[in-house]
């Protein structure tokens, strides 16, 4: 079989029933690029492969992407596949950078997940399987890797049914293992393949089923029809009386079980050896959904509340969920669109049902990573780039004026670590604000906060990976020189009890004077639950429009806690009394009540601190697994299990991340470089006594 031929431009008429809207999503370094690049490569979209070591990847084009070896950014692009058209995201597999994977799933239809044949389901493929859950995404699984030392094909497909919960059903068996892996045999129809060479895998053989597989074949092959058979009535009938369902039978009824989230397909391969690719995009075609499977989309309808739905089809009004937005050097603002409905055109006007503002469609752009092309029309079931939105942020609904509808948003974490930042010399300065703006623009999980006393800007994001890409691109991109200081801990502040307080803010200075008076009650919500405001207020004891001030005056005192200047976080705050004065009270008066009452009510409810806690996933060779375990004791670490994998040991713990600095130093210099972790945020709990006295003592 020739090198297939590379497409510089895209046949866009393609059905909508042929139309696979995916995405890549697996854990750090388990090959997704490279399999991303190999199906650019085998659909004819690349006429060479990327490679990830060389920095010549299409998908992973940003500077500190190559220079790295990671994927910072998720890359969209187009491509086909016997008359198909693939939308493909590829997203990274770093846990900084989670906020990509999660707005890539809320608009995707389908997703390969890729594993590793040797480690099994690691702490981040559990994070973004159950991503990929939460936006009810159907997926298959590839074994990658197959030719690694200590892959082990069953081994993984237990760990995914144990670790994700997924009934599986495996397509394929190996041939051979490790470096002898050479191809696959489909179980459905009984065909063996391999790739003779590791010449770009373009050309593969179909073979016999070698005759020590013939036995394995046919056991696992009438499991898997047995399986599929489960899912569908018509099916299980037939197989319990000995008739077996035909492969189109087993095909149309895997498709269904693969859509109504009941099985997920097991494929295996090499993708940086350039074997099995072109099975999984068969599989893509014949089990993963087109936008016409799915149901409506639903949504609300912003004046009434009342709930809206849309067929997924070019003939309904426009609906869209802004998802991503990408600050490009020649054209601007890009913001990344996916159409569920109607068609969009370049030039014509839609409105942002969110903000409730027009927004003018400049230019449209299909997108191949960060190479574009421009198109006059977009249509349902599409994801294209919008140029020229203004006000868009992502997860923002956009749609027909005359058909209003707000679609569900995109929930994001909070971030967890914090560093300071300053500017050079006064020329950055000025940079420097524009810059953090565009990228606060572009990732909804970086937050910016200015320090008043000390005239510093402090920046908040998912983990010092995270923090350390962003300076670095302000210093590319937008030619910024900054001083950054280390990076801190994102502590928060809550309360254990109810608790009451009176603000009373009075001043007479001749002339007109300030009165503003009210009471609060305040009461500790469940972690992570935030916080919520209740106006209570009976009989006019305070006018009406003395009530919103009182809240801002409550919000922005709790941005600054009491303990230790930290955010105040899962409190219930009740506004329930008060008085005022005819002549004397004023807007700016009640703010300053209502930010009295609540540090006053604070007080009283026993603050604390809460630190934010990590997953912490250690592999570690045996003979230094009891030096790790003794380490992560003197870190306040709480061991959660370990597993055994060949000859290592993988240590699954939950610690404190201020007790985290430097442990990749730590953990190279105890295991000889031999031993490799990874962390993911879990959750907030409360800092022990002894330790909040000393974080309060620095601060104050």
């Amino acid at each position: 079989m020739a090198a297939p031929q590379v497409q510089k431009t895209l046949n866009r008429d393609v059905p909508q029933d042929k139309v696979r809207n995916i995405g890549i999503i697996a854990h750090i370094d388990a090959g997704k690029t490279t399999t991303t690049e190999r199906i650019l490569y085998y659909t004819g979209r690349s006429y060479k492969i990327g490679d990830i070591d060389e920095g010549t990847t299409v998908m992973d084009w940003m500077d500190q992407e190559r220079e790295r070896g990671i994927t910072i950014v998720s890359a969209a692009t187009t491509t086909f596949w016997n008359g198909y058209r693939f939308n493909i995201i590829d997203t990274p597999g770093h846990v900084d950078f989670t906020a990509e994977v999660e707005r890539s799933l809320r608009v995707l239809d389908g997703g390969i997940t890729v594993l590793d044949a040797e480690e099994g389901v690691q702490s981040q493929s559990e994070t973004v399987w159950h991503q990929a859950d939460k936006y009810n995404v159907p997926r298959l699984c590839f074994i990658n890797k197959m030719d690694k030392i200590g892959a082990d094909f069953r081994a993984t497909i237990a760990s995914i049914e144990e670790r994700l919960g997924a009934r599986t059903a495996v397509m394929v068996v190996p041939i051979g293992r490790e470096h002898e892996f050479r191809g696959i045999v489909d179980l459905l129809t009984r065909k063996a393949y391999v790739w003779g060479s590791d010449d770009l895998g373009a050309t593969f053989d179909e073979i016999a089923i070698p005759a020590d597989l013939t036995h394995e074949v046919e056991i696992s092959r009438h499991a898997l029809v047995e399986r599929i058979s489960e899912t569908d009535d018509a099916l299980i009938e037939k197989f319990l009386s000995g008739t077996e369902p035909t492969v189109e039978e087993l095909k149309a009824a895997l498709r269904r079980a693969v859509i109504a989230y009941k099985l997920v397909p097991i494929y295996a391969g090499s993708s940086l050896r350039n074997k099995g690719v072109q099975p999984l995009l068969d599989a893509v075609v014949d089990y993963l959904p087109s936008p016409l499977d799915l149901l409506p989309v639903e949504g609300i309808h912003p004046k009434t509340g009342e709930k809206e739905t849309r067929k997924r089809v070019s003939s309904e009004a426009f609906a869209g969920l802004a998802f991503k937005i990408q600050i490009d050097p020649h054209v601007g603002k890009l913001t990344y669109v996916r159409i569920y409905s109607g068609t969009l055109a370049s030039g014509s006007y839609i409105h942002n049902s969110s903000k409730g503002a027009k927004e003018r469609v400049g230019r449209l752009l299909l997108m191949h990573a960060n190479q574009r092309e421009e198109i006059k029309e977009a249509y349902a079931g599409e994801i294209v780039a919008v140029v020229g939105f203004k006000d868009t942020i992502t997860g923002d609904t956009v749609c027909s004026s005359d058909k209003p509808i707000i679609l569900e948003k995109i929930s994001f974490p909070d971030p967890v670590i914090s560093l300071a930042i300053e500017p050079k010399t006064k020329n950055d300065q000025e940079k420097m604000g524009f810059a953090l703006q565009r990228l606060a623009e572009e990732d909804p999980t970086f937050k910016i906060k200015s320090n008043l006393e000390t005239n510093q800007t402090i920046i908040w994001g998912m983990g010092e990976l995270h923090l350390e890409i962003l300076v670095d691109r302000m210093k590319r991109e937008f030619k910024v020189e900054a001083n950054v200081g280390a990076p801190q801990v994102a502590y928060k502040e809550t309360i254990k009890i109810e608790a009451e307080g009176e603000g009373k803010y009075i001043r007479q200075s001749g002339g007109r004077g300030q009165y503003g008076h009210c009471f609060l009650r305040i009461e500790p919500k469940g972690r992570g639950e935030g916080n919520e405001f209740i106006d209570e207020i009976k009989g006019g004891a305070i006018p009406k429009e003395f009530i919103a001030p009182i809240e801002k005056g409550v919000k922005e005192a709790m941005e600054n806690g009491v303990l230790a200047g930290y955010p105040l976080v899962d409190i219930r705050v009740t506004l329930y009394d008060g008085t005022y004065h005819d002549v004397d009270s004023s807007e700016i008066a009640f703010k300053i009540a209502g930010s009295m009452a609540i540090q006053h009510a604070v007080k009283l409810a026993q603050p604390t601190l809460l630190e934010p806690i990590m997953k912490v996933e250690i592999t570690t060779p045996d003979e230094f697994m009891g030096d790790v375990i003794g380490d992560l004791g003197a870190k306040r670490a709480e061991i959660a299990g370990s597993t055994k994998r060949g000859a290592v040991t993988v240590i699954l713990a939950l610690v404190p991340l201020a007790e985290l600095a430097g442990y990749a130093t730590t953990l190279r210099s105890m295991s000889k470089g031999r031993a490799t972790y990874y962390m993911e945020p879990s959750h907030y709990q409360e800092v022990p006594r002894n330790i909040q006295e000393k974080i309060i003592a620095k601060r104050v």
